[in-house]
């Protein structure tokens, strides 16, 4: 690299948010570093992301993330989301389901079960207790 290109990439300011250009040097063996904020910000310094390479007919080369679970879903991978499903499908195999017709079945269904249960039993539906608010 030439003293003038070093030069004019360290007057470049570091992008803040999309849209800001920014410039990474492309290695020897053709490697790019990611700056850690666009890594960050889109989900690459995550375990499996990838970026996936698209050179354009006009000659634009795009970066795109690709990512094992889209980003607006992550949430339902959480260790706690999955803690909760593990817990609904032990619930199904045991038979602990009832399926109703529709919301007002539903209600009618929670209206009756309100303080009807044994007492001890973890999966009752109780009414709050007006003495603890």
């Amino acid at each position: 690299m030439n003293a003038a290109v070093r030069q004019r990439n360290a007057q470049r300011q570091p992008a803040d948010s999309p849209g800001d250009p920014q410039y990474v040097a492309v290695q020897a063996r053709g490697t790019i570093a990611l700056p850690a904020g666009l890594r960050r910000r889109l989900h690459l310094d995550e375990p499996g992301a990838q970026v996936a390479i698209v050179e354009r007919e006009d000659g634009v080369i795009e970066l795109r993330p690709a990512l094992p679970v889209p980003a607006d879903q992550r949430w339902f991978w959480t260790d706690r989301w999955q803690a909760m499903e593990r817990e609904v499908d032990a619930h199904l195999a045991a038979g602990r389901v009832i399926v109703l017709d529709g919301p007002e079945a539903l209600f009618d269904h929670l209206d009756a079960a309100v303080g009807t249960a044994e007492p001890g039993d973890p999966d009752a539906v109780r009414a709050p207790d007006p003495a603890a608010t």
